[in-house]
């Protein structure tokens, strides 16, 4: 046991956990008034379902020894998860903080079905995909599976959270189907400040989600966390020309997202590449991801707040890259492209096509199980009203003394009465 590596551990767990209320501020910022609440609701209830999955389940899949393909049922309802090191810290805190990494994974998956999923049906979906779907990937990676044989590099998750995330969200984002004003009515962010302030507290807690991956208060940490820093300063200068080139404006929701996918793009690599070589990786990685989301928004797909773009894609280049810019110089581990080691990109794309397809596939069948004993999208008349009063019985901005309290009495009336338009109370 090492006290300044627990320090820093219980640190960066306290961190990440701060990370899924970060990103409830972000995504309910992109949101409509009306769906506010109910959008940040899903990443705050993933605190507790997945959370609890995790500790039940999850963590033996995921760590416990077993297959290549998944863990055994030693660490199941925390069975041998005690005080004794787990390297130099107690294995309890290696699992909790593990565990907020489930969490924020499961939760990135609501941003592309925010206004239109029943929350009870999400609810189920989440729980079940950390056991199902994140668990074996991670196991995978960092449980000692395959592609932890095959010699996959992913840091802090470009592929455990990211490209499995957003493989599971373009997948569920095709099965509920788009909103009902999807490609008719501009849907525009309610609160531009909260989409900045989420940008900002993750980019706060991502240096425990990278720096923490390292495990201990040493010299990879030091560089997971100046590499968390660096990447998305890259990303955002790049972005910023992006958008002056193309529309002669810079907009704040598009400099948060630049924040969001530079994070992304280094999470892979953060304890693999020099700190130059982040700001490459960091500044390549706006281009596509850039484009993605102007194409996405041409196609009918309705990835409400383009997961697919921002993790999916910038998930994945981080991946590629890592393979290009790794450097044993500074990680002690293995070259990438430019060492010499050119194998190394065909085991980062084999890593990313295998979470793509397994993520998918498993996320396509808990949702059709799901369906079959609870209906998975929202009334036309509920999605119009808003989900925040429908699901919840709440309202993000309450108009008039009063109007927060809201008993199932007036949902029902509210839920009669005729409907004249989308927006609540906008004729």
């Amino acid at each position: 046991m090492n006290n300044a590596d627990v320090a820093w551990m219980l640190m960066s767990t306290a961190l990440v956990l701060l990370m899924t209320p970060a990103l409830a501020f972000f995504y309910g910022g992109l949101v409509r008034s009306k769906n506010a609440l109910n959008t940040m609701m899903m990443s705050f209830i993933s605190l507790g379902f997945a959370g609890v999955a995790w500790a039940l389940l999850g963590y033996s899949l995921a760590f416990a020894p077993g297959t290549s393909l998944v863990g055994s049922l030693n660490f199941s309802l925390l069975r041998g998860v005690t005080l004794d090191p787990q390297g130099t810290i107690p294995h309890v805190l290696f699992m909790a903080f593990q565990g907020t990494f489930a969490v924020i994974t499961a939760a990135l998956i609501s941003g592309a079905i925010v206004e239109r999923m029943r929350f009870g049906a999400y609810i189920t979906f989440i729980t079940l995909w950390v056991i199902a779907v994140y668990a074996p990937i991670a196991h995978w990676v960092w449980g000692g599976g395959w592609l932890a044989t095959m010699g996959a590099l992913d840091f802090a998750g470009g592929t455990v959270v990211h490209v499995n995330a957003a493989a599971a969200a373009l997948v569920a984002s095709i099965v509920i189907g788009p909103r009902i004003d999807h490609g008719r009515q501009a849907m525009l962010p309610h609160n531009v400040p909260f989409v900045l302030l989420g940008a900002g507290v993750l980019w706060f807690g991502w240096f425990g989600f990278n720096a923490g991956s390292a495990l201990a208060a040493n010299g990879i940490a030091g560089l997971a966390f100046a590499n968390t820093m660096l990447a998305p300063m890259g990303t955002l200068v790049v972005w910023t020309l992006l958008d002056v080139v193309r529309t002669g404006r810079v907009t704040a929701v598009g400099g948060a997202t630049a924040i969001v996918v530079g994070l992304v793009a280094i999470t892979p690599a953060a304890g693999f590449i020099s700190p130059m070589s982040s700001i490459f990786l960091g500044s390549i990685a706006a281009f596509p991801s850039y484009f993605a989301i102007i194409f996405r928004s041409r196609t009918r797909l309705d990835d409400s707040l383009d997961v697919v773009a921002a993790h999916g894609v910038g998930g994945t280049v981080g991946a590629l890259l890592t393979g290009v810019f790794a450097d044993k110089v500074w990680s002690g581990g293995g070259n990438g492209l430019i060492g010499g080691n050119a194998g190394q990109i065909g085991i980062q794309a084999l890593g990313i096509a295998a979470a793509l397809f397994y993520s998918g596939a498993m996320t396509f069948i808990l949702l059709k199980l799901i369906g079959l004993v609870l209906p998975l999208r929202a009334t036309t008349r509920n999605e119009a009203l808003g989900l925040d009063v429908t699901d919840h019985g709440e309202e993000a901005y309450a108009e008039g003394d009063g109007a927060i309290l809201i008993g199932p009495e007036l949902v029902q009336s509210i839920l009669a009465a005729p409907a004249v338009s989308t927006e609540r109370g906008r004729a």
